[in-house]
């Protein structure tokens, strides 16, 4: 009987253990690492881009998301290709790098340049830029950004925001529709503007400036779990309290020579970066 109970109490206890298990934060190899700098360095990046390095650190956050040459990496909505030129040819020849961008039926004006010019881009530098796979990322739920459970790594910079001007419940589509490309195990790592704790949906909204909680929140709706906080991309001189928002700080500077070398002197923003894991 004793034997029994010990028995039933070490399972349980195992039992406990188990589900209490987390993954843990990957770590790349050095020769993986080795990679990712190379692909930083290229010389197919246009030198306005590298000029940025210094703010986007892009070095270190590809190597804090553990993306490795052979993935299958979504970029959500990569604008006018900054990480393209990084990520695309890490991945040419072993992996696969999509690229889901602006719907080029949307009814927003610069959705559709933006797309144009990307495609453009692209078609400029075939030896470059060939094997890119082009999707689209929109508010329709039926919509995929890739084939379900086929993506190592989900990608995405400075975007949060914007889908939240759009509404929550848009925000959440995104969410989910990340989730469902992941594989299992698969992991979406996140750069955005941070807001200071408290602030209101209306505020981000308008300033640009996210909360962490907020995407702490949507991440888990959508099933995924934080596994770790990188202070890679943080800057602590930028306060979030701007006229215009985000854009008031370069490289917008909406203000244009108003208080100009004071904005330059904070620099670009204050960035969480996050990485999260397919449950």
């Amino acid at each position: 009987m004793l034997k029994s109970m010990i028995g039933g109490a070490l399972l349980l206890v195992a039992g406990l253990v188990n589900a209490q298990e987390t993954v843990s934060p990957p770590k790349l190899e050095p020769e993986q690492q080795e990679l990712i700098k190379k692909a930083v360095g290229s010389h197919v990046r246009s030198i306005s881009n590298v000029m940025r390095d210094a703010a986007r650190n892009p070095e270190q956050t590809l190597a804090f998301f553990a993306v490795e040459p052979q993935h299958t990496v979504v970029e959500i909505w990569p604008g006018g290709g900054w990480y393209t030129e990084i990520l695309a040819p890490l991945l040419r020849e072993d992996g696969k790098y999509i690229a889901a961008h602006f719907d080029p039926d949307s009814s927003v004006d610069y959705f559709r340049k933006s797309l144009d010019a990307y495609k453009e881009k692209l078609e400029k530098s075939p030896d470059i830029y060939d094997r890119v796979e082009l999707t689209v990322l929109n508010f329709d739920p039926q919509t995929p950004i890739a084939p379900p459970e086929s993506a190592d790594r989900v990608l995405t910079f400075r975007n949060v925001h914007n889908w939240l001007s759009q509404g929550r419940d848009e925000a959440a589509v995104v969410f989910a529709k990340m989730h469902a490309a992941l594989k299992p195990g698969g992991m979406l790592g996140l750069v955005e503007h941070r807001a200071r704790i408290g602030t209101d949906l209306e505020t981000m909204v308008r300033t640009g400036y996210v909360t962490e909680e907020l995407i702490v929140e949507l991440a888990e709706e959508a099933g995924f779990e934080l596994l770790s906080r990188s202070p890679v991309n943080q800057n602590p001189r930028d306060t979030t309290n701007h006229p215009e928002g985000v854009w008031t700080l370069p490289p917008t500077l909406r203000l244009g020579d108003e208080n100009r070398a004071q904005y330059l002197a904070i620099g670009e923003s204050d960035r969480m970066t996050l990485l999260f894991v397919k449950k």
